[in-house]
């Protein structure tokens, strides 16, 4: 049987990931090292042919006009029956900054439910979720890692809790189409990112220091610096998780994401020592008690013991690469991407 991956989410920030690792892997051959074809389902893909050429004319590509939103645009692929696999990644945190709690929900919940619909239709072997880890609610202040063990969730009584609420929602789709259905199912709780297809005029704070640090007089932080973070660059996690597509245990959910921690104005002054060394930081807020300090960093013992995956890349290798690469496009299209 023809190894056959079908991608929803495909013109987002996981799905060019995505597609540029596999058009790595397809470098002088044929087509990617795990798969013959790659159907990437898009609500409009001449618009991203357009933008990304490069990543949208691959002969191992089949492009479907559809939303995953609606149940009856997905009949268009019903004709890939027997597929091998399905990597839903249309529900990232990009474009959710822009819907209404109700629209988040019904675009996690009710998306994932029709992709685990088609899935079974189409006789796939293997599905899995691009979840988050706001599906585990505040990290605890003592606790410097959140590990996959960790119940925690977000307060169902708060609107800001919806979109880690319908990630746990989508989850759990995922464990009773496993059981009802026998599809394997694997969930990724991704963390934070950094790379050349991260928006810099978006909420994204590392986007935005790399995109001051370029074209701005100054690099500023909109808050008082504290929060914790961790950025995994694009291109490890494009390979984790086509690694755990394939490999992932049916059932499990895996921690992807960054373990090396730093807090958001030692971010800024990073980026700034590495891009612009002459540029001021002002930092807007004023300073919390580091008791108070916001926490979102990973465990990411479980996908390094289970599937030897750790960060190829530094942070600082990350910053200059996506600096290097946004240079070159120049400040227009970066900032129109």
């Amino acid at each position: 049987m023809t190894n056959r991956l079908l991608i929803t989410g495909g013109t987002g920030f996981f799905g060019r990931a995505l597609l540029r690792h596999l058009h790595s892997q397809a470098s002088g051959s044929r087509h990617p090292r795990d798969f013959e074809q790659v159907i990437v389902v898009s609500r409009n893909p001449q618009v991203f042919a357009r933008l990304y050429p490069e990543l949208a004319t691959a002969p191992w590509l089949h492009w479907e006009r559809a939303d995953v939103m609606d149940a009856g645009s997905l009949r268009v692929l019903d004709k890939h029956h027997g597929l091998n696999a399905v990597l839903h990644a249309a529900t990232d945190s990009t474009g959710a900054a822009g819907l209404s709690p109700l629209q988040q929900l019904d675009q996690i919940v009710d998306g994932t439910r029709n992709l685990l619909e088609l899935s079974v239709r189409l006789g796939a072997r293997r599905f899995m979720l691009t979840s988050s880890g706001g599906a585990y609610g505040p990290q605890p202040a003592d606790m410097d890692q959140i590990p996959e063990s960790y119940g925690g969730l977000p307060d169902p009584l708060r609107l800001g809790g919806t979109y880690g609420l319908a990630k746990r929602m989508a989850e759990h789709q995922c464990a009773l189409y496993s059981h009802q259905y026998g599809l394997d199912s694997v969930v990724a709780r991704c963390f934070a990112f950094v790379g050349e297809d991260l928006p810099m005029n978006a909420h994204f704070a590392i986007g935005n220091f790399i995109r001051d640090a370029l074209w701005a007089d100054e690099i500023t932080v909109n808050g008082d610096g504290t929060p914790l973070r961790s950025y995994l660059d694009q291109r490890d996690l494009a390979n984790w998780l086509i690694k755990l597509l394939l490999d992932g245990k049916s059932g499990e959910a895996y921690n992807v994401g960054s373990d090396e921690v730093v807090s958001i104005s030692e971010l800024a002054y990073l980026v700034r020592d590495l891009l612009s060394p002459d540029k001021p930081v002002r930092i807007l807020g004023a300073p919390q008690t580091i008791k108070d300090r916001n926490r979102y960093v990973p465990d990411i013992t479980k996908i390094q013991k289970h599937l030897n995956l750790s960060p190829i890349f530094s942070l600082a290798q990350s910053i200059l690469e996506t600096a290097k690469i946004a240079r070159s496009k120049g400040k227009e299209a970066c900032l129109a991407a």
